[in-house]
């Protein structure tokens, strides 16, 4: 089979001969449908004016997935590639590469864990954290290549050609004894199969804007290309000039602006959760044969306050009916004794006020959205409790 899109990315509509088809799935003597990888989702487009929906590699092969067709083997056909949807992609792919050189510039220890490339989402996994100023520093690397409208090229090298210690790969992924490697300009070069433009003007613009924890794999940093890029840039900057307005500061201090009110935040929380804290450790229990019921609600939308001190009440053998009350309502009920289900409890009450419970027979917590009922929920749960601990005596 002639891949086509190896030999040139830039055609999108070619003639070919069909030389299988096994249901839905045909096989051509040549294609230009690019079948994914290298983090570049495959192709689609149309054969004989039906949709191709699916693209894979089958050993030598690629075989292509057209529902309904009525091919025969030895059929000539004619054959397009959704070539804006094929060029996005190029251009991605070919940002990706210097995003990525520009990142390992700044940051020389950053590792790529993985790429993805499609029409909707175009992100790169590296296994650490980077700072949003190293990650501005790249950003300006690479809009100044593309500025420079550098070359792309593509060269073919052996696995064990010397100069291949120098290039960006992951030998461990790369079966192959011939690497193809894609080189632009002197900004960047890495072995890579996917498609690429041919020169980096094409590419337009690149605007990084978003920076997400991708788990064990570390983060994955979203970005845009082109017209898309453009026009995120500007949402987001008139975005930053409505913050700047509204804090009353100039553009270039409103970072400094935001972690100052994070701090008073982040001190203002403490200082409340401190100040409810002493309020629960303040509370007189109302004693139900020889257990200590505690019960109180708080101002607040921080539930992990009420959490600790319903552990501890549980702990010392008592029981808590405790609730938060901030936009809704978090509620817990914890136990100490051990023929108290609060589960139970607490999801027969939160049911009855249009909320959700549930836990563990000694501590069970739920939520309200109406923070409105929080007495008649209080007194609801209170009620259930006594009974419960009444039948226990």
């Amino acid at each position: 089979m002639i891949r086509i899109y190896e030999q040139d990315a830039y055609v999108f509509e070619f003639e070919a001969t069909v030389t299988s088809a096994d249901g839905d799935w045909i096989s051509l003597n040549a294609t230009a449908f690019y079948p994914g990888g290298g983090g570049q989702v495959n192709d689609l487009g149309k054969i004989c004016g039906l949709d191709v929906k699916d693209v894979k590699v089958r050993g030598d092969d690629i075989i292509h997935h057209v529902p309904g067709h009525r091919m025969k083997t030895g059929d000539t056909i004619w054959c397009s590639v959704d070539w804006e949807r094929r060029y996005d992609m190029m251009i991605g792919h070919t940002a990706e590469h210097l995003l990525f050189g520009a990142l390992q510039r700044i940051v020389p220890e950053i590792n790529i864990v993985k790429i993805f490339i499609s029409p909707e989402n175009k992100y790169v996994i590296v296994d650490r954290d980077v700072q949003w100023d190293d990650i501005g520093k790249a950003q300006e690397f690479v809009n100044t290549a593309i500025n420079d409208n550098l070359s792309v090229t593509k060269s073919t090298m052996g696995r064990d050609d010397p100069e291949m210690d120098g290039i960006r790969a992951k030998m461990e992924r790369i079966d192959d004894e011939f690497i193809t490697v894609v080189e632009i300009g002197d900004a960047d070069i890495a072995a890579c199969g996917g498609l690429h433009v041919r020169e980096t003007g094409e590419i337009g613009a690149v605007l990084v804007d978003r920076k997400v924890s991708a788990g064990k794999d570390g983060y994955a940093i979203h970005f845009r290309t082109g017209n898309d890029a453009s026009l995120r840039s500007m949402d987001l900057a008139n975005k930053c000039m409505q913050i700047v307005e509204a804090l009353g500061t100039k553009a270039e201090d409103v970072v400094k602006a935001v972690q100052n009110i994070k701090h008073i935040s982040i001190v203002k929380t403490e200082q409340l959760r401190s100040a409810i804290s002493k309020i629960i450790g303040g509370l007189r229990p109302e004693i139900v044969g020889n257990v200590s019921v505690y019960s109180g609600i708080f101002e607040t939308d921080d539930k992990t306050v009420i959490a600790d001190a319903a552990e501890k009440i549980k702990t010392e053998g008592n029981v808590s009916v405790l609730l938060a009350k901030g936009e809704s309502l978090s509620v817990i009920v914890s136990s100490g004794t051990k023929n108290i289900d609060c589960s139970l409890i607490l999801r027969d009450a939160v049911s009855k006020f249009g909320g959700k419970g549930g836990g563990k027979p000694d501590f069970a917590q739920g939520g309200v959205s109406d923070a409105s009922v929080s007495a008649d929920l209080s007194d609801d749960l209170i009620r259930r409790v006594k009974n419960a601990l009444n039948q226990e005596n």
